[in-house]
This record gives C-alpha cells, sequence and structure tokens, in this order.
C-alpha cells in the first residue's frame, strides 16, 4: 500500500521525486520513483535511521528501493545504507577507497559530532562500498519515462561529490540533487578532506547541469534555486581565494 508525500512526511518535488529532512544534522535523503524501480539518494546516519527510511521509500514508492546513490562518504549520508541490502550502490569514483582505508576516521568524525559510540560502531562494522562508480556521468533507466543523471562534480566539499540530476517530469524543473556541495541550513563545511581549488567549479558544474529553472537539493537545508547556488559559488570563491 502506497501513501503520500505528506502522509509520510516527506516533501514532494515533482511528480515522483521527493525528500526528507532528517533530525540531528538536518541532513537530506532524496527518493525517485520509476515504474519499474526506485532511487533513493544517500542513506542517513546510522542503521535505524536507515532502517526507517527504507520503510518510508518502499510505502511512497509501493516498491522495493533498487538504486541507492551516496552524494559523498561522510558519515551522515552513509551509514545507513547496510539497511539497503538488496539495492544497487553507486557513487563517485574513489569514494569506495574512503570506505575502505577510513572507516575509523569516519567513526571518529561520527563520534565527535554526537553519534552514539555503540551506534557508530554498529554502522561501521556493516559499512556499504559502492560497487558501482561513476566517473564521469551514468545514466540509470528507472522505467517508463524516468530517469535519473548521475555526475562526478567533484572535488569539492570532498574529493568524491556525485550529484544526481532529475529531469523529464512533465509540467516539473529539473530537480538537482546537490549533496553537499550546497548547504542553506548553515555555511557550507569544509573539513580536512574539502578541495576548495575546485569547490566553485563544482557548483558550476551543477548550474550547467540543472539550469536556472531548476529545482536545487541542498546536502543541509531547504530547497533553492540557482541564483542561491550561484551567491554560494561566489562566497566560497571569496573565502578560498578562488577566481
Amino acid at each position: 500500500m502506497t501513501v503520500t508525500w505528506e502522509e509520510a512526511g516527506w516533501e514532494r518535488l515533482a511528480a515522483g521525486v521527493g525528500r526528507c529532512r532528517l533530525p540531528g544534522w538536518d541532513c537530506t535523503v532524496g527518493l525517485v520513483v520509476g515504474e519499474g524501480s526506485a532511487l533513493m539518494i544517500d542513506a542517513g546516519s546510522s542503521l535505524a535511521e536507515g532502517a526507517r527510511l527504507r520503510t518510508e521509500a518502499r510505502a511512497l514508492a509501493g516498491r522495493p528501493v533498487t538504486r541507492l546513490a551516496l552524494t559523498h562518504p561522510h558519515f551522515d549520508h552513509v551509514f545507513g545504507a547496510a539497511e539497503f541490502a538488496d539495492a544497487e550502490v553507486f557513487g563517485a569514483a574513489g569514494m569506495e577507497r574512503v570506505l575502505a582505508d577510513e572507516r575509523d576516521a569516519l567513526r571518529g568524525d561520527a563520534v565527535e559530532n554526537g553519534l552514539h559510540a555503540r551506534v557508530a560502531d554498529e554502522a561501521v562494522a556493516t559499512l556499504v562500498h559502492p560497487r558501482h562508480l561513476v566517473s564521469d556521468e551514468r545514466t540509470l533507466l528507472l522505467g517508463g519515462d524516468r530517469q535519473a543523471l548521475l555526475v562526478n562534480v567533484g572535488p569539492g566539499h570532498t574529493s568524491h561529490d556525485l550529484a544526481v540530476v532529475v529531469q523529464g517530469v512533465p509540467g516539473s524543473p529539473p530537480v538537482v540533487f546537490c549533496g553537499d556541495l550546497v548547504e542553506e541550513s548553515g555555511e557550507p563545511q569544509a573539513g580536512p578532506d574539502a578541495v576548495p581549488s575546485h569547490w566553485p567549479a563544482a557548483l558550476d558544474r551543477l548550474l550547467d547541469l540543472g539550469g536556472e529553472d531548476a529545482v536545487y537539493v541542498p546536502g543541509h537545508g531547504a530547497v533553492v534555486d540557482a541564483g542561491f547556488v550561484r551567491a554560494q559559488r561566489d562566497a566560497l570563491a571569496t573565502r578560498f581565494g578562488v577566481s
């Protein structure tokens, strides 16, 4: 039995496309529903959160999630991924090495930011690595006329940033899931794995992909427009001394 986006507490962005803002870190996850499959974008910050998202996505889509796209390798976006055991997992090329080689750092970052140590340990022990790696662009056919374009737009917020562009929804503008390349609820976070010199260029690529009329979905915060992304691009260029 399916439910509406509103009944599930999700925000509808276009027909068959929505997102949910999770508690704690105000992290966004997205869902794109086609006639034959469902694509989840990011997976939450814990196994419990991932399980909740799996249940809600199935109710919204009327079928299990078949594909999972991870926008970047930070704990609040990937720690719930093991709950989507039957899904094909996609990520920017190189992300798999971060999740394999930097598990202790991921755990430490999660605990430092307030995740309970036991919860972090459970997630790290079952950490899922993307097996489908995107070096440039990859189109996913989701059934009917619905498709999603996965684009390796980084480096920027991290060395491995993936955006998801949903186009071709009749009567709706393109929807661009930006990951943490764009943040609305606070200043974009530049940790030790950020690549500031390339971040403005990554936002230029997002704007080229979506265009002026697109709906841009930040990794944290409210949905924004092209003007917001452009202003954040310019602010980052000034902040990091990049032209």
